[in-house]
């Protein structure tokens, strides 16, 4: 089964056995809700949420074109708002799944509808919002352009809904949720500099405003909450964007700017293996000389939320891209494959170099809840910070580096894989390509 057809039609049995599994997992995570309620209502006033303060946004897909717009504020704890932005940092600090959950379930996501009319459903993105800066809408793009979290009021509808949204492997978890009828902004927000040109200029298309803030330092982080919000790109262009196409969106763009970068870039000379492990998720990275090619392999246990049934065999899926790149969006790794190059080409362009390169991604059933993408692009980041083998404490002992061929790094990384080499080769284009001879995809023609 591809994890898309499980994730977007799951069957209300097979929601309720995610559920199950987290609750298995961790008690802690219903405590936290139970005390999430209780912080809750003490923080309400009437019907108004006061002393709020909101580090992020959602924007959501549901009903598209009418779709949930959110603003995401830690209830209880709004002094360490900034510690709930989900970025880089909760790899750094070794958060595990019960942390990530507990973190989302600390949010509450108040949020409305925002009613548009699409003139393009396909082009996934929704009008009308190229000037908003009233309302709910426009205190949501206060919250996303802002370089830190804003303190605000918001006027609910009701008490929450509690419960944990288990998330998908793009986006990052949810918990609770409230319908708002309003939002109020309690200060002036800080927006810098390189956040206000892009705003400003409506002529800038948004492929170009989101690379100029990337080399100006922004982490795909905050650009993909500016993008959510509908406050990139020219002005009859702009629009809000679900926060799981935006995530997508912005790692393909940088990783195509970064790929230009590297295209005329002298090749690595020798073969690397580098990995890393995180959350149940393990990761072999091999660069092998000769012009730029990538490629993503997938493998997700039997028996766990990923590949549900426990006699099934291991499942599979891969894609990849030439020198030039793809024409088209990958639909069966999705939003692991833009986050998983991305680390590959920031690593490249970093060290003035191109290479071809295989990722393997084999997902453990202690991968037991998603937590988002993000934990792929921080792996595979961080898979290279220290010499090949990895030397990070979350990575794998150093038992591999430098090789001699692709085919031997290829074959011993296949002895520590749950597939056999010939299933791998099967499936994997590199793999199948230069298993014989390293020197047949070391130039082009």
């Amino acid at each position: 089964m591809r994890l898309d057809d499980y994730i977007e039609d799951l069957e209300p049995d097979a929601e309720a056995e995610r559920r199950r599994l987290a609750k298995e997992k961790s008690y802690a995570i219903t405590d936290h809700l139970e005390e999430f309620e209780r912080q809750f209502d003490d923080a309400l006033s009437g019907d108004t949420l006061v002393g709020s303060t909101s580090p992020s946004i959602f924007v959501g897909r549901s009903n598209y074109p009418d779709i949930p717009v959110g603003l995401l504020s830690p209830v209880g704890d709004e002094a360490a708002a900034e510690d709930y932005v989900t970025d880089g940092d909760w790899y750094q600090q070794g958060y595990a799944i019960d942390d990530v959950l507990q973190r989302r379930t600390g949010l509450l996501n108040s949020s409305k509808r925002a009613n548009v009319e699409s003139p393009s459903i396909a082009s996934r993105l929704t009008p009308n919002v190229d000037d908003v800066w009233d309302g709910f809408v426009g205190v949501q793009r206060e919250v996303a352009i802002a370089d830190r979290p804003v303190d605000l009021e918001i006027g609910l509808d009701g008490k929450p809904d509690l419960g944990l949204d288990a998330g998908t492997d793009v986006a990052t978890p949810r918990g609770p949720r409230a319908t708002a009828n309003g939002a109020e902004l309690r200060e002036n927000p800080y927006v810098p500099r390189p956040i206000k040109k892009a705003l400003e200029d409506d002529d800038w298309r948004a492929e170009g405003a989101m690379t100029y803030l990337y080399r100006r330092g922004f982490d795909v982080y905050d650009i993909n909450s500016i993008l959510s919000a509908g406050a990139l790109g020219q002005t009859e262009q702009r629009r809000l964007v679900p926060t799981r196409w935006s995530i997508t969106a912005v790692d393909d763009a940088i990783g195509k700017f970064l790929r230009g970068r590297i295209h005329n870039a002298p090749s690595i000379d020798e073969v690397q293996v580098w990995t890393n492990e995180y959350v149940g998720n393990r990761y072999w990275i091999v660069l092998t000389p000769g012009n730029w090619e990538f490629e993503l392999v997938e493998m997700k246990a039997p028996g766990s939320i990923w590949n549900p049934d426990p006699h099934d065999d291991v499942w599979m899926a891969s894609a990849a891209e030439g020198y030039e790149g793809r024409s088209s969006y990958v639909e069966e790794t999705a939003g692991a494959y833009y986050a998983a190059r991305l680390g590959v080409l920031e690593h490249l362009e970093s060290i003035g170099r191109q290479a071809k390169c295989l990722v393997l991604r084999e997902v453990s059933d202690d991968y037991w809840a998603p937590v988002g993408v993000w934990q792929v692009r921080e792996s595979v980041r961080n898979a290279f910070d220290g010499p090949p083998g990895g030397s990070d404490r979350r990575s794998l002992a150093g038992e591999y580096g430098e090789a001699e061929t692709f085919h031997e790094a290829v074959s011993t990384i296949a002895t520590q894989l749950p597939v056999s080499e010939a299933r791998l080769r099967r499936k994997s284009a590199l793999a199948a390509g230069l298993q014989s001879n390293l020197n047949a995809f070391s130039t082009r023609d």
